[in-house]
């Protein structure tokens, strides 16, 4: 018999971190300022190939950095209707990480404030 996948084994397949700021951004930045907005804020090389989330002041509209083999790449959405529901970030925050569950959650619509995880058996390491 063929199990489904948990969404715990979607998040630890991809080896790749997701980096939300905290603080809304100037859209208007690009790759160079994007990049270094990334290592300040979440002291991670933004050429390590993580990805690095940043939103509007509205909340409607969301850039991706990353680094790809050779350059940086960049993902911009901007939203017609309505805006993201980002995560709960604790006050002295600059950047939280997210897992792709919760960025696919996030892309699809669904208010990751309201989303809260149950506790669950972890063995101790």
């Amino acid at each position: 018999m063929i199990g489904l996948p948990s969404l715990a084994q979607f998040d630890r397949a991809a080896p790749v971190r997701i980096w939300l700021a905290a603080h809304p951004a100037d859209m208007r930045c690009g790759f160079d300022r994007l990049a270094d907005l990334a290592g300040r804020v979440t002291d991670q090389d933004p050429t390590s190939g993580h990805l690095f989330l940043f939103r509007s002041r509205g909340g409607d509209r969301l850039k991706a950095l990353y680094w790809d083999k050779d350059g940086y790449a960049l993902w911009y959405k901007r939203l017609e209707v309505g805006v993201f529901r980002f995560p709960r970030i604790p006050g002295d925050a600059a950047s939280v990480e997210l897992r792709a569950s919760e960025l696919a959650m996030l892309l699809d619509g669904i208010d990751l404030r309201s989303v809260r995880r149950l506790p669950r058996y972890a063995k101790k390491k």
